[in-house]
């Protein structure tokens, strides 16, 4: 047996496991942050949503572009749940796997659902699927996928999208195999696209649902793929690493579901801003510390968190959501980093602008040594009278150590929701379809959005 082979019989047999229920609900709390992520990241970029439609001028359709109020062809609806989905960086994921992994999954299985008159339930189980292959080949690839300049997102999300998928649209051993092997083929995603002043980083979510759905009917057209297209010297993994020798790591590591080991995040920027940003509410609030007070700030993290990340020219609001400085900066300035902070506004304004200049990102070998099991970061400010205070956050609000809590979680939603323009009782009603109502269907959801 071949190690695609082996590996999809793995898959295989997880699947036919009876899924745990705390499991489920974790699953369906990843479906709500979903959701409101997707109807708030349409409308932080609506205008340039409205750009796109006017010169694409998408096909009607039957299937829902979550937060757009719109009714689309299938390709387009997966496109843009992906590209709104990962527009705020608000989108679960896990440092371990350095992958976001519920965004491109849930981008196609909704409209493939709609489109089935599929449940609730169904998607949900699909999904668990579909997160375990994805993180499980990312945390077996990192870092070094990520040190040659691939985004995990797109590499891995692409395999782990269309093994959900073909579980639940009921593909045969053959066509899931045939599908992955199109996946393995197609999968692609590129972390230039976070680079200073880029904005397509929620792109690299939108093209990688797509071409799952592409994979899809590939596999159902009866298109053959190589016979291991994981393994041999022009494989995946090979291209992925560039070694013969990747071990692919067990399924449910550590005895959890790989969606138990997702983050939500609490802050509207980058997971690896959030140890910094929360040191530094922390600081501010103990301290009382004013911003005219503020002589210099040293952010201490972990060497991944920190290309890419310690910039402190900040073009605009995608820009600063990927910037450990801005993220400290409005962290100490108003003591949030929400949606508020990263706007156009508040990264225009000459205070932000003064302090994230005094922010200095380092790393520290202590905390290198301690990651992935830890994601720590140490923010020192010195002030202006020489008086100097610290302070070390290593498991950030909302992973699964520090998890929200149900009231946290709640007001999290109901705020993107609001930010986002959908009515309080339709908030509701998708929060309680998704909660509570074992019978309900994805358009039951869709509907109301």
């Amino acid at each position: 047996m071949n190690r695609t082979m082996a590996f999809l019989a793995d898959i295989n047999a997880l699947q036919e496991r009876e899924i745990p229920g705390k499991t489920l609900e974790r699953a369906k709390r990843s479906l709500l942050d979903y959701l409101a992520v997707t109807c708030a990241g349409a409308a932080f970029q609506r205008e340039k949503l409205r750009r796109y439609m006017a010169f694409s001028q998408p096909e009607p359709g039957e299937f829902t572009a979550i937060g757009m109020g719109k009714k689309l062809a299938l390709m387009e609806a997966v496109f843009l749940n992906g590209l709104n989905g990962h527009a705020l960086d608000m989108d679960d994921g896990t440092n371990a796997g350095i992958i976001h992994l519920g965004s491109p999954i849930f981008s196609l299985l909704l409209p493939l659902a709609q489109r089935c008159g599929t449940s609730v339930d169904r998607l949900l189980r699909s999904a668990v699927i579909g997160y375990e292959t994805s993180y499980t080949m990312a945390v077996s690839i990192q870092p070094g996928h990520k040190a040659l300049g691939y985004h995990a997102t797109g590499t891995c999300g692409a395999l782990g999208a269309t093994l959900a998928a073909a579980y639940m649209l009921g593909f045969t051993p053959e066509e899931r195999a045939r599908a992955f092997a199109a996946a393995c083929v197609s999968a692609t995603g590129m972390l230039a696209a976070l680079d200073d002043g880029s904005e397509l980083k929620p792109y690299n979510v939108a093209k990688t649902a797509l071409l799952a759905l592409t994979a899809l009917r590939l596999a159902k057209a009866g298109f053959e793929g190589p016979a291991d297209p994981l393994g041999g010297k022009r494989g995946y993994l090979k291209m992925m690493t560039g070694k013969a020798d990747v071990e692919l790591l067990p399924l449910c590591q550590k005895g959890t579901y790989a969606i138990q080991k997702s983050y939500t995040k609490p802050y509207a920027s980058c997971r690896y801003t959030h140890p910094a940003v929360e040191a530094a509410i922390r600081l501010r609030n103990e301290h009382g510390l004013r911003p005219e007070d503020i002589e210099s700030v040293d952010v201490r993290t972990y060497a991944l968190a920190i290309p890419g990340h310690e910039h402190t020219r900040i073009p605009g609001p995608y820009s600063a959501k990927m910037s450990i400085p801005y993220s400290t900066a409005v962290g100490l300035l108003y003591g949030r980093a929400g949606l508020q902070e990263f706007s156009e506004e508040i990264v225009q304004n000459a205070n932000v602008r003064a302090l994230t200049e005094k922010v200095a990102v380092h790393e520290d070998d202590a905390l290198s040594a301690a990651f992935p099991d830890v994601q720590a970061a140490i923010v020192s400010i010195r002030l202006r009278d020489g008086v100097q205070v610290s302070a070390r956050v290593d498991h950030p609000k909302g992973e699964p150590e520090n998890p929200l809590s149900d009231a946290e979680f709640r007001d999290r939603y109901d705020g993107l929701m609001a930010f986002a323009g959908v009515a309080p009782a339709d908030s509701a009603a998708v929060f309680e379809a998704v909660s509570h109502r074992g019978d309900a269907t994805a358009e039951d959801i869709l509907k109301h959005l």
